[in-house]
């Protein structure tokens, strides 16, 4: 089968996910997993919005990583579409690592998601995973690891630190021994399954993202409308994507004066883009206000939600 090489018989494959509230340090393992960015990160809560798949290669196994949003409280209906998004997710894969970060003391959004997982743990083994060991003391890391083992009777207990490394291949190790045997279920190679335009749209948001108000990354949204080779260039992708805002005071915010702040958007992530698609790219970005998308059903479902 092209794409995939001989394996030996105890091979093993399968999917694992990462849970935890927002900004636990999900996207950011998820990536020191794969070994590439495909999942955006970011020091504001809530960023990831889909459910990004990323693939590990080993010679001993393939380990497809979900890469979740953090489960929260609703106060929109896209919060409830993502919440529901985490839900379904882990009834899927066939080990779940549950991340809280050691900087952070666990607190009441960690055990409500424990609560939830429950249900699931009986019949799919949760890993505890300390994330972000590099921004904690020894003692932190001590404590975090006590409180995290006092919430629920986890398989395994790990510290982690994507940011250095630290135990990142551990923590693939004790994903791998709980898949079960079979053969690659992706070509080798292969780093993710997710659509080129989507991974486009979400580093576009990543770049969006930084610098704006707190409560401004709720309230972006990016579509890519098109990416079509240049007609008299073989070297170069024309990308045109529109980002979605909620009021028109917030356009001002990403335009900026003098449209400063949307060039700097765009060359932040036009270095991204390339970098994940192998070509020079013409990013051409546009801004609209999609009034009140994330209450509006109609509007989520144009926007992929």
């Amino acid at each position: 089968m092209t794409g995939f090489a001989q394996v030996p018989d105890d091979h093993r494959s399968g999917f694992a996910c990462f849970v935890g509230r927002p900004n636990a340090g999900k996207s950011t393992l998820t990536n020191a997993l794969i070994g590439s960015k495909i999942a955006i990160t970011s020091s504001r809560p809530q960023t990831t919005r889909h459910a990004i798949r990323g693939i590990v290669h080993r010679p001993d196994a393939q380990l497809v990583v979900v890469d979740t949003p953090g489960l929260h409280k609703p106060r929109t209906l896209l919060g409830s579409r993502l919440n529901d998004l985490v839900r379904e997710t882990w009834t899927e894969v066939d080990v779940i690592g549950f991340c809280v970060p050691a900087d952070v003391p666990v607190g009441r959004g960690d055990e409500f998601i424990v609560n939830e997982l429950r249900s699931v743990a009986a019949r799919t083994p949760v890993i505890g995973i300390v994330t972000k060991t590099d921004l904690a003391r020894p003692e932190q890391i001590v404590q975090r690891l006590t409180e995290l083992s006092g919430l629920m009777d986890f398989a395994e207990v790990v510290p982690v630190s994507a940011v250095d490394g630290f135990q990142v291949g551990l923590v693939s190790d004790l994903l791998v021994a709980r898949l079960p045997e079979g053969p690659p279920l992706y070509p080798g190679g292969e780093l993710t399954d997710e659509p080129e335009e989507t991974l486009v749209a979400e580093l576009i948001r990543e770049a969006a993202l930084e610098g704006v108000r707190d409560e401004l990354p709720h309230s972006i949204a990016v579509v890519v409308q098109e990416m079509i080779p240049r007609e008299d260039r073989d070297d170069m992708l024309d990308v045109h994507a529109t980002i979605y805002v909620e009021r028109q005071s917030q356009k001002g915010i990403v335009i900026g004066k003098g449209g400063e702040r949307l060039r700097a958007v765009g060359t932040a992530a036009r270095r991204h883009i390339e970098a994940l698609l192998g070509t020079r790219i013409y990013l051409d970005l546009h801004v609209t206000v999609a009034k009140d998308w994330q209450r509006d059903p109609r509007q989520l479902r144009k926007l992929g939600f």
